[in-house]
């Protein structure tokens, strides 16, 4: 006991008193305490904490203090209080040594600054005396569990495929070839690029191929690269970590390829992306894990990518607007997709399709095209393709009181918004014979790269990838074609 004669006369002197006293208060009363340090360390646990030792699987003081208590006291938030600095005054913790009614204070310097936590087990196996309390809480914990099941299972069926490949209309021979080569890639996990030009139906064949994949019951995830600033790309693919710059979400943010993880991510406009990020992606492909913007840590996913552009990738390559370790990398199963003017037989089904589609959205009866109507339409250059048949026929369908559309009830306006596909040049115009292919072109450009790169940093390999912004094993793969490279 505490001598009265030896009371301080000061306020700081009585303050001190008084937390001494308090602490002696609560170890004789409470089931138990423990003490820890800034770095989560236990520094010290009260008599009546030894008891739960056993439990918790230690059978001396010495194995359990001394020790992170994230690492010996499982569910525990003490690690949150002193991260935090706020204290959890009322909780009840269930671990393998039993259920605990429990306060968590942080322990403050006299500048304000968290050096430690005091936890105190005010209760032991609080269920036989707090019944009612605890039935609450464990409806409260199932209700809670439920409501994240729900929205897990939402966010999977929101990213379920809306099409398969039988959806991808036409049956004449360049869509039945389109739609077997893309059951054969299916079957594999290896990347997809599908290229055509825009209104084609790229990303629906991406939906067909996820949905005929092994990868079915996974989500499919889709991203348009051209639609999305180049200061955000990196976040969106990558997500962000808690607190990585001012303004970001306390709890972080998943990217795409999180989100992808298990499924299929679809990167459409991928001739799009700056080359800042296409290393980054090119990686990704390779090692399949990622960082989040401003994390250490090494995320590792299972993710098979279809990618989609309308544009030129290999001459992009040629010029130096996309890199050729990523083409490669993406152009492993490439499907082309035919432009609507070169499967012209497809276009009464196609018709018929966006007819019936154009009438349930629009709650009007389906109009029908006469055989007159149907001719004018298998005239037109469609260099908008599918994307453009549609917003021709939804236009005369709205604009229309008729149920049979002829050539009359198309608005020619509706044909002529966009520029009609350029034309071959004629015999006397086209380019010699002569002229080297791309690929020769290609291949012509990296070697006389690589050779550049050798030269200036003197035959070392691991310095000339990094000059290239290439792998070792791409630079090695290329020396093998061309050994006298290697050999300079």
């Amino acid at each position: 006991m505490i001598n009265s004669s030896q009371l301080p006369l000061d306020a700081p002197g009585v303050l001190r008193l008084a937390a001494r006293t308090m602490f002696e208060l609560l170890e004789s009363s409470a089931q138990g305490m423990m003490v820890l340090d800034r770095e989560h360390r236990i520094v010290w646990i009260s008599e009546g904490y030894k008891r739960f030792l056993p439990g918790l699987g230690f059978e001396h003081e010495s194995d359990f203090v001394g020790r992170r208590v994230e690492e010996v006291v499982p569910n525990t938030l003490m690690a949150q209080v002193i991260d935090s600095g706020q204290p959890i005054l009322v909780d009840l913790l269930s671990n393998k040594a039993g259920t605990f009614l429990v306060s968590r204070l942080p322990l403050r310097s006299d500048a304000g600054e968290v050096i430690g936590a005091l936890g105190v087990v005010l209760l032991d196996h609080p269920e036989t005396t707090m019944q009612p309390l605890i039935a609450k809480f464990g409806r409260l914990q199932q209700e809670l569990d439920e409501a994240h099941r729900r929205l897990a299972a939402e966010q999977v069926r929101n990213r379920r495929p809306k099409h398969t490949i039988a959806s991808f209309i036409g049956a004449g021979p360049a869509a039945l070839e389109l739609k077997r080569q893309a059951r054969r890639v299916a079957q594999t996990d290896a990347p997809v690029l599908l290229l055509g030009e825009t209104g084609t139906g790229k990303e629906l064949l991406a939906h067909g191929i996820h949905a005929a994949s092994r990868r079915a019951g996974g989500p499919l995830v889709s991203i348009n690269i051209a639609a999305v600033p180049d200061t955000l790309l990196e976040a969106e693919f990558f997500g962000v970590a808690p607190g990585a710059y001012t303004g970001a979400d306390r709890k972080g943010r998943d990217g795409k390829f999180a989100l992808a993880d298990g499924g299929t991510l679809f990167l459409d406009e991928i001739g799009d992306m700056p080359l800042a990020l296409q290393s980054k992606l090119l990686r990704v492909l390779q090692e399949q894990e990622f960082e989040a913007l401003g994390s250490n840590t090494v995320r590792r996913v299972d993710v098979r990518v279809i990618a989609a552009t309308s544009r030129d990738l290999a001459a992009m390559v040629a010029a130096g607007e996309f890199r050729a370790d990523l083409f490669y990398r993406l152009n492993v199963l490439p499907l082309k997709l035919p432009p609507l003017r070169e499967r012209l037989e497809d276009i009464e089904a196609l018709a018929e399709t966006l007819g019936e589609d154009i009438a349930r959205r629009s709650g009007m009866p389906q109009r029908q095209l006469s055989p007159e109507a149907l001719d004018w339409l298998a005239r037109q250059p469609w260099p908008g393709n599918i994307r453009q048949l549609r917003n021709v026929l939804e236009q005369a369908s709205l604009m229309s009181d008729e149920i049979q559309l002829g050539v009359h009830s198309f608005d020619p306006a509706a044909l002529a918004c966009l520029p009609a596909p350029a034309e071959a040049p004629p015999a006397a115009a086209q380019a010699p014979h002569h002229i080297r292919p791309l690929p020769e072109r290609i291949e012509a450009l990296e070697r006389e790269a690589i050779a550049e790169a050798l030269a200036l940093t003197e035959g070392n390999r691991m310095a000339a990838a990094r000059l290239l912004q290439i792998s070792r094993a791409s630079l090695y793969e290329r020396l093998t074609r061309w050994p006298d490279l290697g050999a300079a």
